[in-house]
């Protein structure tokens, strides 16, 4: 089940390489075209306006109108929903670096100087005008690298995300598709086992981030939930001060397909100033006792005894219940 993951500059031949690649491995080229039409329907946008949005030439409407965590939730999501397929070629839309800590995964960048990519776009177009042409690629350039940063946290530039670059000004066509070929011939490239269960798992993480982001108020919890899932086992993570966000995350994953077990670690800690009673209005205050009573969820705590703030119990229970549960991988 071969999984490629390539980027490409414009005018570097990319496209060239990826039928090559298409043709001699038997992938399925998973294009912009593909990859957005879910991901607009979930956004509620046009598939027009969100290539626009990508390709960086969007209206300040348009930007307006997609938000950029749910972007970045569901294209991961749809990305990894299809490497799971297996025999693609995935090209563009952050699969490099979405995919880069999956050994199984082939990750390919094909480069050129510019002006070798002035002159591919000049024969293609048909146009004369080099100085023109090169005005056009590099806006695009910096308007497609603008996007990629700010939605997918994409680099193109950094070299340390691919197994191999291939500069198409030094290299033919076939002399790429040759090499490409020769390193998905490696051991390392083989284990289906491992490559389907590492997709798996991260997919079902895509799934719970994609669900949360749908149906929290992420401002609730600054910091954010981590989502870590192995074999079925969910771990969730983070620090929030509304007391009912631990629940609804839990009842939030466990509803996902794939799910079979939730440790729960998400902490609800009380807004700074606000009192006890505020956010636990059920609890019940301690008897003869110097401490507040231990509670059964982790982080919540009970009225602390004449003299001790809010804030400072439920820290101190956190910082001891830290010691007792491994932090969250």
């Amino acid at each position: 089940m071969p999984v490629i993951a390539m980027t490409r500059e414009i005018g570097s031949l990319g496209s060239d390489v990826a039928a090559g690649l298409a043709n001699r491995l038997g992938l399925k080229i998973i294009h912009s075209e593909i990859v957005v039409s879910n991901i607009a329907e979930r956004l509620g946008v046009q598939e027009s306006a969100l290539l626009r949005y990508v390709d960086g030439s969007a209206s300040i409407l348009e930007r307006w109108l997609i938000n950029r965590k749910k972007l970045s939730r569901y294209t991961s999501e749809e990305i990894l929903g299809l490497a799971q397929q297996g025999n693609v070629l995935i090209r563009g839309w952050g699969a490099a670096t979405l995919l880069r800590d999956m050994p199984q995964v082939i990750s390919v960048r094909v480069c050129a100087p510019m002006g070798f990519r002035v002159q591919v776009m000049m024969e293609r177009l048909g146009v004369r005008d080099a100085d023109a042409v090169r005005e056009e690629i590099e806006r695009y350039d910096a308007a497609h690298l603008r996007t990629m940063r700010a939605s997918f946290d994409v680099e193109r530039e950094d070299a340390l995300l691919y197994h191999i670059v291939l500069n198409t000004e030094r290299l033919s066509v076939d002399s790429c598709v040759k090499a490409v070929c020769q390193l998905a011939e490696g051991p390392e490239f083989k284990d289906q086992a491992t490559a389907r269960s590492v997709l798996a798992n991260k997919l079902l993480e895509a799934k719970i981030n994609s669900t949360l982001i749908e149906h929290i108020d992420l401002a609730t919890a600054p910091t954010g939930i981590s989502v870590s899932a192995a074999n079925g086992m969910v771990t969730l993570a983070g620090m929030t001060s509304s007391g009912g966000l631990r629940v609804r995350a839990e009842k939030l994953a466990q509803a996902i397909a794939g799910v079979s077990h939730i440790e729960n670690r998400i902490v609800s800690i009380p807004s700074r100033g606000r009192t006890l009673g505020a956010d636990f209005g059920n609890a019940v205050p301690a008897q003869n006792s110097r401490c507040p009573r231990k509670s059964g969820d982790f982080g919540v705590a009970v009225r602390p005894r004449v003299g001790v703030s809010a804030t400072n119990v439920v820290l101190h229970d956190f910082r001891r219940q830290r010691t007792e549960v491994p932090a969250s991988t």
